[in-house]
């Protein structure tokens, strides 16, 4: 799986290839649809399957004080396309030249790198102000060899269309299982773990922190949450996500406490799954009230991750 940006070349043996085009932050399984329809094209053809992503968002490009909203970094959307069949990503670098270019020279863009077919959803919309349809992207394209397709939306059980909206919003309510289900696996927010007070240590619930970055911001509260080790590990546990109230000053984290687990993974990428809000954050008198809180979240997320299976 190569990852390759806009700035340079198409590489020679990546020409001639099906490209599923959109921004994909989430991967969820609209997404997914549009991309194995690409998939399916390149591999009927023989040519190389890619997917093309957009770095940064465009919403951050144009309204910088937007709250932090991504679902997924690079990393993660580079390995969810893999897992998907992709030979390479393409990320867009998101710039103001970029977003200022008219549909037809976008769509010679995509033709300059020799890309043959461009796979979309049907509300793929690109170009200066937004003025670029699927219908006129098939319009512009066809002429100078460029074929592309729109997938249509996919809805869910309950008959609504899945959208990262969705997801969002089931997220900032503490609704995992709706996210789980629309992306098709849990939320997952990875980092570095950070050295920090040590507090948990010193009562017994040691901690791995990881900053929350550019991800967006779910309830803030108790999760029962699966930790992924970059060894292949998959760990059982209970994290605060928040602020700390019970600690000053406080501090927005991310702070898993793992199960039956005490080795040191400081300065470890781990990943962190999202598997089920357990309460809000609450404040407490005394370390004894908090410990006590602690444990019984412990045997609650014990407990629901017994009977939850393992999703990558």
């Amino acid at each position: 799986m190569e990852r390759l940006h806009s700035g340079a070349p198409m590489p020679a043996h990546l020409r001639g290839s099906i490209m599923a085009l959109g921004n994909f932050d989430g991967f969820h399984a609209g997404h997914q649809a549009v991309a194995r329809r690409a998939i399916e094209l390149a591999r009927a053809q023989g040519r190389p399957a890619v997917i093309a992503t957009f770095d940064p968002h465009p919403m951050r490009l144009f309204r910088p004080e937007t709250p932090w909203f991504r679902l997924t970094t690079l990393d993660q959307r580079e390995r969810l396309f893999a897992r998907a069949g992709a030979d390479a990503m393409l990320v867009f670098d998101f710039t103001r030249e970029l977003a200022a270019l008219d549909p037809l020279s976008f769509v010679r863009l995509l033709v300059g790198w020799g890309v043959a077919g461009v796979v979309t959803g049907e509300d793929f919309t690109f170009g200066k102000d937004r003025a670029g349809s699927t219908r006129s992207l098939a319009q512009l394209g066809a002429p100078l060899g460029l074929a592309a397709e729109a997938v249509p939306p996919v809805t869910g059980a309950d008959g609504e269309i899945i959208s990262s909206t969705r997801i969002r919003k089931a997220l900032q309510s503490g609704d995992c299982a709706t996210a789980t289900r629309l992306l098709t696996r849990p939320f997952a927010i990875e980092g570095v773990v950070q050295h920090g007070d040590k507090l948990g240590r010193t009562i017994g619930f040691p901690t791995a922190n990881i900053d929350l970055g550019h991800y967006l911001r779910p309830a803030y509260g108790i999760y029962a949450v699966r930790g992924l080790l970059a060894d292949g590990r998959v760990l059982d546990g209970a994290a605060n996500l928040g602020i700390r109230p019970s600690f000053d000053p406080p501090k927005e984290l991310l702070e898993p406490h793992f199960l039956d687990f005490a080795e040191n993974l400081y300065d470890q990428r781990i990943e962190v799954q999202l598997i089920h809000y357990l309460r809000p954050e609450a404040k407490y008198d005394g370390l004894d009230a908090l410990m006590a809180a602690i444990a019984k979240d412990c045997d609650d997320a014990r407990q629901i991750l017994a009977g939850t299976p393992h999703l990558a």
